[in-house]
């Protein structure tokens, strides 16, 4: 399985699937971040936290916890 994190900057994504529970998985949908979103990832931190991504057109900050939990292809 291929997440968020691994995804090098530079690099397209698109959203296959979201793991996580109730309130994590509600704020991850909030942030934009839905089933068959195309995400650019643009940053990543010198700590590799949080990553920089380009979604829908606005730049969104992740923390890599959270990155952990989108599944992509």
């Amino acid at each position: 399985m291929k997440t968020l994190r691994d995804v090098k900057v530079g690099e397209h994504a698109v959203i296959v699937k979201l793991h996580g529970e109730g309130a994590l998985k509600r704020r991850i949908m909030d942030m934009g971040l839905t089933k068959g979103t195309e995400i650019y990832v643009r940053k990543v931190a010198p700590l590799g936290d949080p990553m920089e991504l380009t979604v829908r057109g606005y730049e969104l900050s992740v923390r890599k916890g959270d990155a952990e939990l989108i599944e992509v292809r």
